[in-house]
């Protein structure tokens, strides 16, 4: 029974862990879909090879930060129990890895390729890491301290703030040093547009997100006999939620609906396994309104060229999960309870200001010396050509 116990938790967690690594695919094409043209090929290369950077840096330093434990030993030790321990880290490893995912749609269109793959290096070999281990580890002692404090920990179940709040407060201040794309915000005050270069693909990019994120967040149990259906209906129903304020909110635009689920999805990732399926409907329905709203005053207002918007779909969405899952979790909104409304908020302050704080050292340090930005030439001619030397249809280019 055992070892049947231990073949079924190795096999339920791989699955979870190719879906996840699936919905790197949808990044990418999310991303694709959403630059310019000129910039298309930049974003499916970048996803890949930041992924390949990801993988290795996890496996050699950042599990072994966040987790305490290391891979440097026989393969036999390394395969006893099935390899869980080995298949577990791939499950996380594409939790890391979305962290570099979410910025580079934040920084799309204008960013160097090396100085980020460096970014890469440093946040999934330590700023990430640091803070799950602090989340997902009992690392310094801190959800102790929280329990005793506030009366529960910090509750994360699938990564809202450690994943998507980290991911989203991390590229704001790479969005902020990088600047706004070249005649993006005119001297006289208005806005030129730079619409998408595809809307099919950025459909979708987000249908390959949505659907892999029942890997997500379904998995992130773990283990089969912790696997719940409730995170399973809380996931769809916040989906759902975002989609339609989405919708309504962003007057039926495409880009719109296709990111209020992400939204919804985002919000509900850390309270997924405690809340109501009413209320996981409420809380995507407000991640739905963030974004759209948030979006267009970043872009419109205040003239943050974030690209993908992904600070308000990550890093606002991302904490407004962080904060939910302390209201609708709580039994007197019909959830399981043992979730703490002070404790969700200190929590994610926590998550919050590591990644503003290490998103203007990492970044900063690298505008300092190896720059971030393309030349105004290379921008303009577009990262395709100036960075990999071919466009995404080639034959096109030379026919015309």
């Amino acid at each position: 029974m055992d070892a049947l116990k231990q073949g079924s938790d190795a096999l339920f967690i791989l699955l979870g862990g190719i879906m996840v690594l699936a919905m790197h695919a949808g990044f990418a094409f999310l991303e694709l879909g959403t630059v310019r043209k000129k910039n298309q090929v930049n974003a499916l290369v970048k996803i890949l090879v930041d992924f390949s950077i990801s993988t290795v840096v996890y496996f050699v330093v950042g599990y072994g930060v966040a987790y305490g434990t290391h891979f440097f030993v026989g393969a036999e030790q390394l395969a006893a129990k099935n390899g869980y321990e080995l298949v577990k880290f791939f499950f996380l490893l594409t939790f890391a890895a979305a962290i570099p995912a979410i910025i580079s749609g934040g920084i799309a269109e204008r960013a160097r390729f090396y100085p980020q793959l460096i970014a890469t290096a440093v946040i999934v070999g330590f700023v990430y890491p640091f803070f799950e281990g602090i989340a997902w580890n009992q690392h310094f002692g801190v959800q102790a301290w929280l329990k005793e404090l506030t009366g529960a920990e910090f509750h994360d179940f699938a990564g809202s703030i450690v994943v998507h709040a980290l991911g989203g407060w991390l590229a704001l201040p790479a969005v902020i040093l990088l600047g706004a794309r070249s005649n993006r915000y005119r001297k006289d005050g208005a806005m030129s547009a730079h619409p998408p270069s595809n809307i099919p693909f950025l459909a979708l990019g987000a249908w390959i997100l949505i659907v892999g994120w029942f890997g997500f967040n379904v998995m992130s149990a773990q283990t089969l006999d912790k696997i719940s259906g409730l995170v399973a209906v809380n996931s769809l129903m916040a989906m759902v939620g975002g989609t339609l304020v989405a919708l309504v909110l962003g007057e039926n635009d495409p880009g719109f609906v296709h990111n209020g689920p992400l939204a919804g999805l985002v919000a509900v990732c850390a309270g997924s396994d405690v809340m109501h399926p009413l209320g996981a409907l409420v809380v995507g329905a407000i991640a739905g309104a963030v974004f759209v709203l948030m979006f267009t005053w970043t872009q419109n207002k205040w003239k943050i060229d974030d690209v993908l918007g992904v600070w308000p779909l990550h890093g606002l969405c991302g904490t407004w999960g962080g904060i939910a899952a302390g209201i609708f979790g709580s039994k007197a909104l019909g959830g399981i309870g043992g979730v703490s409304l002070s404790a969700q908020l200190i929590g994610s302050a926590m998550g919050v200001s590591w990644a503003l704080v290490m998103g203007f050292a990492v970044y900063g340090t690298l505008k300092a010396t190896l720059g971030l930005r393309l030349s105004q030439e290379e921008e303009y001619e577009g990262a395709d050509l100036s960075i990999h030397r071919i466009g995404a249809t080639p034959d096109r280019e030379v026919n015309w």
